[in-house]
C-alpha cells in the first residue's frame, strides 16, 4: 500500500519528529453513573466500558464540546485504536472556521497514533497477523478502501470510496458513521477516522505499524503532514540524489519537505518564508539557504547558479497575505526555465501550487 511503503521508506531514512498536540485524555466527563466511571484507557477486546469520549464540532463559531459515546465497533477489515495522539491539521480549522463544508455534528481529526484493541468482525486473517492487538499504528488521513478503480491501480490517494462516502457524507465505506452519542444515540459523522477522541475505528488499509522506538506524539504527523511532502517528493517531484530544491513555505509540510529533501540527498535545500522564526527552524530541519521573500528578491536569489543541473520549487502552505511575497518566485518562473551555468544548462521545473491554507 502507498502508506506503508512511505512510512517504511521515511523510517529508514530518518526520524523526522515535529511536536503536535497531544490528544485530550483527561477525565472531563462525570455524569455517568457511578458503576460506569471507568477510565476507558481500561478498554481491551476482552472487555471494558461500554463508552468513551470525544470532541465534536457542531458548527462553526460555536465551541467544540467534549461527549459521551458508545464505544465504536469495527466491522470487517477495520481496527478499533485507542489513541495515543492526534494531531490538529489546518484543514481540521478550516472546517471549524465554516471554510470546508463537512457533515456536522462530526469529530475531526486525522493524524493519529495509537494501540490496536480490536479486530472487526470476520476481518482477513492476513490483517489480524500484521497488525496483531496491542500493535503501535499511525493512520493516514486519506483512508483507501483497496477494491476501487483507482486503489487497485495502486492510486490509493484517488479512492472513489473515501471522496464518496467519507469526505462527502462523514462514514465509512458502508454508508454508516461508527459514533454514535451516548446519551441520545444520534449519530455523529466521521472527518477521516474523527481522531480527537479516545478510541477510533480505521479501515486496516489506512494504517502502518509504527516502530516501538518512536514516540507516539511526536509520530502523529506521519499520516498528513510528512505523508503529504513524501508523496511530492517521491512521486510528484521524483527528487533524486544530488538535485536542489526551493520549498515556498515552510510550515507543517513544507517543513517535512525539508527534511524529505535532505533525506533523498538533496545538495541544495532552500526555504522560502516571510516569517524570520520558521527561516531559523528551517535551517535545524535541513534547509541549507534562506530566503525571506519579505525583504528579498525570490526570482533573483533563486535564478542565481546552483551547485546540480536540477531546481525543483514548490510552494507549500501559505496565507493569503502571504502569497504577494512570494508568488512571483512560481509566476515568474517558466516550467522550463533554463540559466547558464559556466557554459551549462541548470533547468529549474516549478512543481506543486499554491495552496491558500
Amino acid at each position: 500500500m502507498v502508506f506503508s511503503s512511505a512510512c517504511r521508506s521515511l523510517l529508514r531514512h530518518r526520524q523526522i519528529a515535529t511536536s503536535y498536540l497531544s490528544c485530550c485524555r483527561r477525565s472531563i466527563c462525570t455524569s455517568a453513573p457511578t458503576e460506569e466511571r471507568i477510565e476507558a484507557a481500561g478498554y481491551h477486546v476482552s472487555g471494558g466500558p461500554s463508552f468513551m469520549r470525544g470532541t465534536v464540532f457542531w458548527e462553526p463559531d460555536r465551541p467544540l464540546t467534549i461527549e459521551e459515546f458508545h464505544m465504536p465497533r469495527p466491522k470487517a477489515g477495520e481496527l478499533l485504536i485507542k489513541t495515543k495522539a492526534c494531531g490538529v491539521c489546518h484543514s481540521d480549522l478550516h472546517v471549524l472556521k465554516g471554510e470546508l463544508l463537512f457533515s456536522s455534528p462530526c469529530v475531526l481529526g486525522h493524524e493519529i497514533t495509537g494501540e490496536v484493541v480490536e479486530h472487526g468482525a470476520h476481518t482477513d486473517v492476513g490483517i489480524t497477523k500484521r497488525f496483531p492487538i496491542g500493535s503501535h499504528v499511525v493512520g493516514a488521513f486519506i483512508m483507501p478502501c483497496g477494491n476501487c478503480f483507482f486503489c487497485v491501480k495502486g492510486q490509493e490517494d484517488l479512492c472513489e470510496a473515501f471522496f464518496a462516502y467519507n469526505r462527502a457524507k462523514g462514514t465509512l465505506y458502508d454508508g454508516q458513521t461508527r459514533l454514535f452519542l451516548r446519551n441520545s444515540g444520534k449519530p455523529v459523522y466521521m472527518y477521516s477516522m474523527g481522531g480527537l477522541a479516545e478510541y477510533c475505528v480505521i479501515p486496516a488499509n489506512a494504517v502502518a505499524t509504527l516502530p516501538n522506538s518512536l514516540p507516539y506524539t511526536e509520530s502523529a504527523i506521519l499520516g498528513c503532514a510528512v505523508f503529504t511532502a513524501y508523496g511530492a517528493m517521491r512521486h510528484a517531484a521524483e527528487m533524486r540524489a544530488g538535485d536542489s530544491i526551493a520549498v515556498i513555505g515552510v510550515g507543517g509540510i513544507g517543513a517535512s519537505c525539508l527534511q524529505i529533501a535532505r533525506a533523498f540527498g538533496a545538495t541544495e535545500v532552500i526555504a522560502v518564508d516571510v516569517q524570520d522564526e520558521k527561516l531559523h527552524n528551517a535551517m535545524t530541519l535541513g534547509a541549507t539557504h534562506t530566503i525571506n521573500a519579505s525583504r528579498d528578491d525570490v526570482v533573483e536569489k533563486i535564478k542565481r547558479p546552483h551547485n546540480s543541473l536540477s531546481l525543483f520549487i514548490v510552494a507549500v502552505r501559505l496565507q493569503f497575505a502571504e502569497i504577494a511575497h512570494v508568488a512571483s518566485a512560481a509566476a515568474l518562473l517558466p516550467s522550463d526555465f533554463a540559466t547558464s551555468r559556466e557554459g551549462e544548462r541548470a533547468h529549474i521545473r516549478f512543481f506543486g501550487s499554491l495552496l491558500t491554507v
